[in-house]
């Protein structure tokens, strides 16, 4: 199980990452465009996917892992459940959601 200080430290540990709340909570930006954020209930993680096939795949596939809410309708982001990922996994996750966002530049010089 993921907590908030572990998305922190594995989201920081990307390139040109910063953290800054949105919403009132913790998010994650890299060069300004978002790609993380943790919900108020503190034990979802917002992320970006690629498109809304992803989104529906993921929720499909591992919906112990993985949701929407209403609010989320129309949009290819997808609510993570903390207690239900490890630190790998996240740190994948992450990663995916940062390249998403990225400048293609930064992205391509990346390791990430």
């Amino acid at each position: 199980m993921v907590t908030e200080e572990d998305v922190r430290r594995l989201a920081l540990a990307l390139p040109e990452t910063a953290e800054k709340p949105m919403y009132g909570t913790p998010a994650f930006y890299v060069r300004g465009r978002w790609f993380a954020r943790v919900r108020e209930e503190g034990d979802l993680l917002v992320l970006p996917v690629a498109s809304q096939e992803d989104k529906d795949g993921l929720i499909a596939a591992e919906p112990a892992k993985f949701r929407t809410m209403p609010h989320y309708d129309g949009h290819a982001i997808v609510l993570v459940r903390f207690g239900a990922v490890d630190a790998e996994e996240m740190g994948e996750l992450l990663a995916d959601a940062w390249r998403l966002r990225a400048p293609k530049r930064l992205a391509a010089e990346s390791d990430v």
